[in-house]
């Protein structure tokens, strides 16, 4: 059961509910109330078999729903998760996006005809739905990831169980009000979309129950990891998608009008609250100084701001809890023999505002520099070999995304092949955030292996039986053996 936050003055009457407000008017247009229930599982009701192309048309018509209220739903994530109000909108857009790949894709699935060697026999391969999708989302792309998810296990056929995170549940509770309105105006049971609001003993029972075919999981490698045991004790199935400790390597022939706003806007996009922000700038010896000077330049020019302001670009941190995880870290980088070049302090404002801070001058091996803290701290490293920068990139534990800057061919291929990157995500010329939803999105190691979105994503949210159909009169058996 979630109530509105109330306005600044903290009192309970209930003209303090952001509700009541007529700047916050608009949150009436998604459905949202002064007490919105934190649960959804429809009516139970039995339609029978839908072929995977009248799925797409479901999923088409989500889309359409969301193109609808994008703007207002936008504004709500801004509002409670803080991104600036056009990532809210983007986030929404891709949702969207997804929708759209869904039902293109809900023609496509399926399997192999395959040869068989026995004359009168086929060898075909079948993709059925694996049941139950429970997806369990993060605060930092509240509407997008469960998006990925929901689209593509619909039209394979699943129904989807969604826990949000708990601190945005109001954009779980709209998002589940508009995807439910198009179900049951088709005449399908709502609960083919449930949702449910709660914390990490949620989490725990979805991923202990038999029930959930397939848990897709999105949040931090440490809960990643206990997700995948409870899962993996049951023989369930699971899709992580975890941490990343991603870098930009600029070689001496890169091309620094590319690389500058490109490091700038990975790294300080979203408050550093991305799995794909960019937290290693590793710089080749020769052009370190001039690169370091001109990014700590463009930082100063980052407009701070009120998120839902169109000019501002950069908005506050999620939590109070992020603010103390960005001192901490900021104290242990000076401790370890870093020097902060740009920003480093708390601002004096209300709300969990930071400043976008850079750090030169330690190890590559440095533990700040290993461990992922989702603020925006980026670290910048020096080296001179080729190497050296792909021994650095992939000796974190992580493996989301990668890039390198440079106008070299050999390099880029090697980069690419068997000694590059180690990374689910591996980039030229372009930063490590902002992947295309047509790819496969996820990373390898600690970041857990999954894949959402794109390329053959979809085959995680089905299973694969082979089938072997015999129609002649005779029994040929595979190993030649004959019985007289």
């Amino acid at each position: 059961h979630w109530r509105m936050s109330r306005g600044p003055s903290g009192t309970a009457a209930m003209s303090t509910l952001l509700i009541n407000q007529s700047k916050y008017a608009w949150l009436k247009e998604l459905g949202l109330s002064e007490d919105n229930d934190g649960v959804y599982n429809g009516n139970w009701g039995g339609k029978g078999e839908i072929p995977a192309p009248k799925r797409g048309e479901i999923v088409r018509q989500i889309g359409d729903a969301l193109r609808k209220k994008i703007k207002v739903l936008g504004s709500l994530v801004s509002l409670e998760m803080g991104k600036i109000y056009v990532e809210g909108v983007g986030e929404v857009q891709e949702y969207v996006d997804v929708c759209d790949y869904a039902v293109g894709l809900s023609r496509m699935i399926g399997g192999p005809v395959l040869p068989s060697e026995r004359p009168g026999h086929a060898l075909i391969e079948m993709w059925n739905p694996v049941g139950l999708v429970g997806i369990i989302t993060a605060f930092n792309f509240p509407v997008a990831v469960y998006g990925w998810n929901n689209a593509i296990a619909l039209i394979c056929g699943n129904v989807c169980l969604w826990k949000g995170a708990p601190t945005t549940p109001l954009t779980s509770v709209a998002v589940t009000k508009i995807v439910a309105e198009v179900l049951e105006q088709n005449n399908l049971p709502g609960a083919i979309c449930s949702m449910t609001c709660g914390g990490a003993d949620i989490g725990t029972a979805m991923s202990k129950d038999e029930r959930v075919d397939l848990v897709s999981f999105t949040g931090s490698t440490h809960v990643g990891k206990m997700v995948a045991m409870l899962v993996q004790e049951r023989f369930g199935r699971n899709l992580l998608e975890l941490g990343g400790n991603n870098a930009i390597i600029v070689f001496e022939d890169a091309d620094l009008n590319l690389v500058v706003p490109s490091a700038v806007f990975a790294s300080v996009g979203t408050a550093g609250q991305r799995c794909t922000t960019t937290r290693r700038l590793m710089l080749h010896g020769s052009i370190h100084d001039v690169v370091v000077e001109r990014v700590a330049k463009a930082y100063k020019q980052v407009r701070i701001g009120d998120p839902w302001d169109p000019s501002t670009m950069y908005g506050p941190l999620h939590t109070k809890q992020a603010v103390d995880q960005y001192l901490a870290a900021i104290e242990q980088a000076k401790q370890q023999g870093g020097t902060v070049v740009c920003g480093g302090k708390v601002m004096d404002r209300p709300g969990n505002y930071v400043e976008p801070t850079i750090i030169t001058g330690l190890a590559h091996d440095a533990p700040i520099v290993h461990t992922e803290t989702f603020v925006p701290i980026l670290y910048v490293l020096k080296f001179q070999t080729e190497e050296e920068a792909f021994a650095w990139n992939n000796e974190v534990k992580q493996g989301l995304s990668s890039s390198i800057f440079t106008k070299d061919m050999g390099r880029v291929f090697r980069w690419l092949g068997p000694k590059g990157s180690d990374c689910g995500i591996v980039n030229v010329n372009i930063p490590t955030s902002g992947a295309e939803i047509g790819g496969a999105f996820g990373g390898e190691k600690h970041t857990g292996g999954g894949r959402e979105s794109g390329s053959d994503s979809w085959k995680q949210y089905m299973r694969r039986s082979t089938c072997t159909i015999n129609y002649s009169k005779d029994l040929p058996l595979a190993q030649g053996i004959k019985f007289e």
